[in-house]
């Protein structure tokens, strides 16, 4: 039995966005199932666009979702001349031909097709010919020789789209190689996948014409074709094709926004295959339970609300020096600077806490600033508007009661405030409203009894003085 091989083959012409990315973990856990082997191929035919930055923001994109990918990767444009020597190769087998068509000849026969009402092709004029006829100065192309000339149709059996035709008489003679020797990127596609012993080819339905064309070159060669599956794209919320308002960026700025990878890994896996209800599906789970025929052909819809349901989990679920150990980047680049050891213990004790408040690293390290500013903590306008002659009196009693106590901890805090509270003949809130102004500079955290205890007694006792 032959083993899986797939291959996911962008092109490094932009960021990788969120379709490239579940395409690749598709092909990624198909062949992580079937025990096989996923290699990687850079399509960087596209001299203008495929720079080595664009190549290097691809790669650290796919590092960041964590799939690691077999063998060695493999640059298209390095593969040119075998490309072309594929070429060369059909028409010697008299399965391609050249062709001397000059632009301008090219468009006056689409001219006439389209008054006629024709589709809009080759129509195969130097099939038959023999070079000889060539006129001067003109460089040929290579043109593949497709079966448009034979009745019935060509079937492709889809593993997600299903059994798929197409009238032969809807194929032409596409070109291979272009006159200036550069191989199209149809015949460079295929030679790779067969070189590269690609068995199964997974992406996107948008190249799911393709497969015919590419069909034909893998039958003029006498190779085998390999397995087609051709997954739905994602859409927008509204149904509508996905842009960059819907969520079409790149995976980079989903790691910068505070995503983990293994949540946008969860997240994509949920795209368009289903396995149940279950939303929350591990990395290694769906090594054992991914199959191509779970993927539905429906568009599937990108849904944010989704994706911080699955962020917060994952978030919940991770150790907390590992939780601390992915929010540090955040909380610096949000403070404006390093953060200090004492610092950051402080967040580490309040990570039980604070993690129940937020969806994503970003949120996180924005609820846990005021355990990292430095003093004097600014307040703002809620919190400075609840610092009146009151509250002015209440810190007071605050300091006083903190300074004398000799375990500092939620619970004792929680018991002395409930207990100016009642002396004082007002709700808890009275009290611990004000004490979290000047702790937080907000009037809202966490419970204010683990701030306290999580700050420790001497910065607690000192945030208040600073106030007072």
């Amino acid at each position: 039995m032959t083993s899986v091989i797939t291959r996911f083959a962008p092109s490094p012409t932009g960021f990788l966005h969120i379709g490239g990315g579940r395409t690749a973990l598709f092909n990624w856990l198909y062949s992580k199932h079937m025990g096989g082997k996923c290699l990687l191929r850079i399509e960087d035919t596209d001299k203008e666009r495929s720079t080595q930055v664009a190549v290097d923001a691809l790669l650290d994109a796919l590092k960041w979702l964590e799939l690691d990918f077999d063998g060695e990767i493999v640059y298209q444009a390095q593969r040119a001349a075998r490309h072309a020597e594929v070429a060369k190769q059909l028409v010697e087998m008299g399965k391609a031909y050249y062709c001397y068509c000059s632009p301008d000849e090219l468009e006056e026969m689409r001219e006439q097709q389209r008054e006629q009402g024709k589709p809009i092709k080759y129509d195969g004029r130097w099939r038959d010919r023999c070079s000889t006829e060539a006129p001067e100065g003109v460089k040929p192309v290579i043109r593949i020789k497709a079966p448009c000339d034979q009745e019935g149709e060509m079937v492709i059996d889809d593993m997600v789209q299903g059994t798929v035709k197409v009238n032969y008489t809807q194929l032409d003679d596409m070109i291979l190689l272009r006159s200036d020797g550069t191989p199209t990127y149809m015949l460079s596609v295929v030679v790779d996948d067969h070189d590269m012993g690609i068995t199964h080819i997974i992406r996107g339905d948008d190249h799911l014409n393709n497969a015919f064309r590419q069909t034909v070159i893998y039958q003029a060669m006498g190779w085998d074709v390999p397995k087609f599956a051709h997954i739905p794209l994602i859409h927008g919320p509204d149904g509508s094709k996905l842009s960059k308002r819907h969520g079409a960026i790149g995976l980079e700025v989903y790691r910068d926004m505070g995503y983990l990878p293994e949540s946008v890994r969860n997240y994509l896996l949920r795209l368009g295959w289903g396995h149940g209800d279950t939303d929350i599906i591990t990395t290694e789970d769906a090594i054992k339970i991914f199959t191509i025929e779970d993927i539905g052909q429906a568009p599937s819809r990108m849904d944010f609300a989704k994706l911080d349901h699955v962020n917060a989990h994952y978030m919940r679920e991770m150790p907390e020096d590992k939780l601390m150990e992915n929010l540090m980047p955040f909380l610096e680049r949000e403070l404006g600077e390093k953060i200090g050891e004492v610092e950051k213990k402080r967040v580490v004790k309040g990570l039980g806490d604070l993690k129940e408040r937020a969806n994503t690293l970003a949120e996180l390290a924005h609820e846990s600033l005021f355990y990292v500013r430095q003093r004097p903590i600014m307040l703002n306008e809620q919190a400075s508007d609840l610092i009146n002659e009151e509250a002015f009196s209440v810190l007071h009693e605050i300091k006083a009661a903190f300074t004398d106590m000799q375990e500092f901890t939620a619970d004792n805090i929680q018991t002395k405030i409930k207990e100016m509270a009642k002396n004082r003949g007002v709700k808890m809130g009275n009290i611990a409203m004000p004490l979290r102004a000047v702790l937080t500079g907000s009037t809202t955290s966490p419970s204010i009894f683990h701030v306290c205890e999580n700050l420790g007694k001497e910065e607690t006792l000192d945030r208040i003085s600073d106030k007072i």
